[in-house]
């Protein structure tokens, strides 16, 4: 990935925890790596395909004057966050925040906060076989595109299939979708089971009839085993109503544990029926 680099901004803004840091202020060195593709501006020598970097010191000097914080590491997060939002051709950033009038009664130099964030990419199968199927996952979905973190992108035809695990109960309507996100696994997860419970979702049997179920597949190619999420989704290579919506919008997504394609799961699985 392409760099554009800015080092040590000064910015004079009000952030600190002693009142004497909000109310008078105190100076700022902001250092920023943007983590874009600028071969096409670098070939057409067109700003149109690059990031003003002017433009991003002027925003950052915006920012850090109107929100005001107690610690720099707050300021390091809202901002990196802002300007991933805002800037569109903007993938990823290094943001390092240098305080260097730290009121510690010590002689030193500087103090600073340096974080990487970034929009991940995620896919996330959802299902719903009670009342009107398409109306709660459509809400759903909609509560994924109303968070500020979360970029919905290519959505799955939805597919009728048969109930999965035994439990006598009505066909379901399925599908996949893509989505960037600059949230953590976990913290994806917790907007998932938000959507679930605004469908009022009830986990009263296993594999049971359901308003809404929305689960996370993968997390770009990270592999996580907690007590309340594991990715990717261990039953993906079994599922074929995730396999078959998966393979329209993702057919050559690498499995990052069993090294296989989605497409060729999907093969797999339909020669073991």
């Amino acid at each position: 990935m392409d760099k554009i680099t800015i080092q040590n901004l000064e910015v004079y803004a009000n952030h600190g925890v002693f009142p004497e840091e909000t109310a008078l202020g105190q100076k700022f060195l902001v250092c920023a790596e943007l983590w874009t593709e600028i071969r096409t501006a670098g070939r057409t020598d067109d700003l149109e395909y690059s990031i003003n970097y002017g433009t991003v010191c002027q925003e950052i000097t915006r920012f850090m004057k109107e929100h005001t914080s107690r610690l720099i590491e707050a300021v390091a997060e809202q901002l990196a966050e802002y300007l991933l939002q805002t800037l569109p051709l903007l993938k990823g950033i290094t943001l390092e925040i240098k305080k260097p009038w730290a009121p510690v009664g010590l002689p030193l130099d500087t103090v600073s906060v340096k974080i990487e964030r970034c929009w991940h990419r995620a896919y996330v199968a959802f299902g719903s076989n009670m009342g009107d199927r398409r109306s709660h996952i459509d809400s759903g979905i909609q509560v994924l595109r109303d968070d500020p973190a979360i970029r919905v992108g290519s959505i799955s035809d939805m597919i009728v299939t048969e109930p999965y695990g035994g439990v006598e109960q009505e066909d379901f309507l399925n599908g996949c979708l893509e989505l960037e996100t600059l949230l953590t696994p976990m913290e994806l997860l917790a907007v998932l089971q938000k959507a679930e419970q605004k469908e009022n979702r009830e986990r009263l049997v296993h594999w049971g009839p359901r308003t809404l179920d929305m689960d996370l597949l993968f997390y770009d190619d990270e592999v996580l085993e907690e007590p309340e999420l594991a990715v990717p989704h261990p039953e993906i290579p079994k599922r074929r109503f995730v396999l078959e919506p998966l393979s329209q919008i993702a057919p050559y997504k690498m499995h990052p544990v069993l090294k296989k394609r989605v497409k060729e799961l999907l093969e797999e699985l339909s020669d073991r029926e």
